[in-house]
């Protein structure tokens, strides 16, 4: 395949992948948005492996083989409420390839430049350190910045994709944990690392490389272990945008421009995301990078009353007698994997002639549009979930709010505690309904930690249990 036909083919999927970006903003283009991305990705890979210069072909079978067959497990095996900690697996596995293609480049280059200096005919290498080779000296010192780039964004990426995983399955305490003088620590690292680049850049060696993946890996680890559970939402979308910084600077390092133009959309669109999700947390951008909030300011206001438990014939009684209801899920409903059930609740009651819509908070459950995806998933009709500030100013006018497994999105402490963890958080203002149904397996805080006066309001019932199987009890009972 010769040069020209390869850039076409970059071209082609560069254009692809944007298309997927864009289409995925809308769930009724979503499905086309995914194919896309799946027919750009196979030009990507069709025009890199069959490219000029590539060999190894045994070796590259045997790869592709292998990732398709682990894919094709993986998507099969993995539900749709556990997509937060595989998007979080797969993170770790780009940070983890920009580290050893960063490796590979300098052995490489060390290579080239020691049959150069030892007078040797260079015109007899082959593959990347042919590349190299016509390098001259001022773009062999950008080379080296780019790799040093490249391997300590993938490496901090790796350890914290790895955390976030953790903490997401549950196999990693949610609760921020930062050693004693923790950014201390991080900027100490951060400054040990630049003056590893400036070793690297005037050629002491792959031991300065090595030793920065090991300072750039507890960077990650550290700081995402600074972050609580809660927050998860927000670090999945950073980590995203990290992983695409990470393929941007090899993509300069190979030489690749499709690499470089993808890890700049995936990078830059990431950043975009969690930003505009620190908005609607009302958490500084900054903070969250660094790892550093989540704290209280003072002791939380104490909290009066009781909560008061409701069976399934109340709750049944109470959305009879409704005319609109709003419905809120949350990670609750992910775990129990309800959403059919609510999807079906949603049915008998717009049969009923009762309004029925979805409040999505942005970063409701453990990932951005966690919610949306499953809703979709159960076929729920996309016209009636709206975002928070599209339904905020309805709730006085609601007979009937039911929050399915959620605590800091809809917790009123935001708005009326200056000492909570959540404070100046928007959220779901599901209280000031005529009756809230907060549906839970407990009595405790859930994965954040954070204590919810809404339990305790006079116009809230506990609805108590697992969410389906209280769903589907509560279905038979609905006229």
């Amino acid at each position: 395949m010769s040069i020209g036909i390869v850039s076409a083919a970059y071209i082609a999927a560069a254009v692809l992948f944007i298309l997927s970006l864009g289409g995925l903003s809308g769930q009724e283009s979503a499905k086309r948005a995914v194919w896309y991305g799946i027919v750009g990705m196979a030009l990507a890979v069709l025009a890199t492996v069959f490219g000029p210069g590539v060999g190894n072909w045994f070796l590259i079978v045997v790869m592709v083989a292998i990732g398709s067959l682990a894919g094709y497990y993986v998507a099969n095996r993995v539900q749709m409420t556990e997509m937060p900690q595989l998007v979080a697996a797969l993170h770790s596995f780009v940070g983890l390839a920009a580290v050893f293609i960063g490796l590979n480049a300098d052995l490489e280059l060390g290579h080239m430049l020691a049959l150069r200096a030892h007078g040797g005919d260079v015109s007899t290498l082959a593959g990347f350190a042919a590349k190299l080779a016509q390098k001259d000296a001022v773009e062999l010192s950008m080379l080296r910045v780019e790799v040093f780039l490249g391997i300590f964004i993938g490496a901090v990426t790796f350890t914290g994709s790895v955390v976030a995983f953790g903490k997401l399955a549950g196999k990693i305490d949610g609760k921020p944990k930062k050693l004693p003088g923790g950014h201390w620590i991080n900027g100490s690292a951060l400054a040990l690392s630049v003056i590893l680049l400036l070793m690297f850049f005037n050629g002491a060696g792959m031991w300065t490389l090595l030793l920065m993946t090991l300072i750039a890996g507890f960077i990650g680890w550290h700081l995402i272990m600074g972050i609580g559970g809660a927050d998860m939402p927000v670090v999945v979308s950073m980590l995203n945008s990290y992983s695409g910084w990470a393929a941007a600077a090899i993509g300069f390092t190979l030489g690749n421009d499709l690499l470089i133009v993808t890890g700049a959309l995936v990078g830059s669109s990431g950043a975009i995301l969690s930003y505009i999700m620190c908005k609607a947390m009302n958490r500084s951008f900054i903070s969250v990078i660094l790892g550093g909030f989540g704290g209280t300011t003072g002791p939380a206001q104490a909290i009066e009353g009781e909560m008061i438990a409701i069976d399934s014939d109340g709750v049944a009684a109470s959305l009879n007698d409704a005319d609109s209801v709003i419905i809120v899920p949350g990670y609750g409903m992910a775990v129990a994997q309800a959403q059919q059930s609510v999807s079906e609740l949603t049915r008998k009651l717009r049969a009923a002639g009762k309004t029925v819509r979805f409040g999505i908070h942005p970063v409701a459950g453990r990932l951005p549009g966690h919610m949306n995806v499953l809703l979709a998933e159960a076929k729920v009709p996309y016209d009636i979930v709206l975002e928070m500030d599209e339904i905020n100013d309805d709730f006085p006018t609601t007979d009937v709010s039911i929050v399915i497994g959620s605590n800091d999105i809809v917790n009123p402490a935001a708005q009326e505690d200056p000492n909570s963890p959540i404070a100046g958080m928007p959220v779901l203002e599901v209280w000031k309904s005529k009756l809230v149904i907060v549906m839970k397996r407990g009595q405790g805080t859930g994965y954040s930690g954070i204590e919810n006066p809404l339990f305790y309001k006079e116009n809230t019932r506990m609805f108590y249990g697992d969410a389906k199987k209280s769903l589907d009890e509560l279905l038979p009972k609905i006229n």
